[in-house]
């Protein structure tokens, strides 16, 4: 099994860069090839259009958005977000709402659909691991399936996905949905994903 409790040359930068974790290099990666941050249902008419991320924790994906847009950001994990470098930016109640809860959950999803409707959804949600690559793939697929949920319901039109999955036969299954919710449908594996690690993300361009 992969050690992933080493820490190598992204989570390193990560935190010399002021992030809790390397997965901020990844949103960094997908921002800067498919340009979601700067499209115009985010920037065009709202300069506080508004941005989802599921499976938040420790915070990375978070600080990122928060530094690089002026939109209002809903961040939900069932764990609490890291402190040590958001100097003070989860503090800011206009811009930043967190809710520690199980995404998966009727009470969440209610919540969270009652902030929206939302220009952007992001999740970088993961489940814990066994090793059991069948395992983790299925409980990966559960995480990915409730973020399309979530697309499909709070999502405005012509507004994206990000969402990571554990590839798989199922996982393309997956994809094949997002085509048929979105205009465009592509995998794109960063290259800041562990070269070990089957880890990819769907995106979805523009909500029909």
């Amino acid at each position: 099994m992969a050690d992933y409790t080493r820490l190598d040359v992204w989570a390193l930068r990560a935190q010399k860069e002021g992030y809790p974790a390397r997965s901020v290099y990844k949103l960094k990666e997908i921002d800067e090839k498919f340009h979601l941050f700067k499209s115009t249902v985010l920037f065009g008419k709202s300069p506080r259009a508004k941005i989802l991320d599921l499976g938040a924790a420790p915070g990375s994906w978070s600080l990122y958005t928060l530094r690089n847009t002026a939109s209002s950001l809903t961040a939900v994990d069932i764990s609490p977000l890291s402190r040590q470098f958001d100097k003070g930016l989860f503090d800011d109640k206009e811009r930043f709402f967190f809710i520690q809860a199980d995404m998966t959950a009727m009470e969440t999803k209610t919540l969270i659909k009652e902030r929206g409707p939302f220009a952007l959804s992001l999740s970088d949600a993961a489940p814990a691991t066994t090793g059991n690559r069948s395992i983790d793939t299925a409980r990966s697929l559960v995480l990915a399936e409730t973020a399309l949920e979530y697309a499909a319901a709070v999502l405005a039109k012509g507004g994206c996905l990000v969402v990571k999955v554990f590839q798989s036969g199922e996982s393309d299954e997956l994809l094949k949905k997002i085509k048929a919710i979105f205009d465009k449908g592509v995998s794109f594996k960063p290259k800041s994903c562990r070269r070990e690690s089957f880890e990819t993300y769907y995106i979805g361009i523009r909500k029909k």
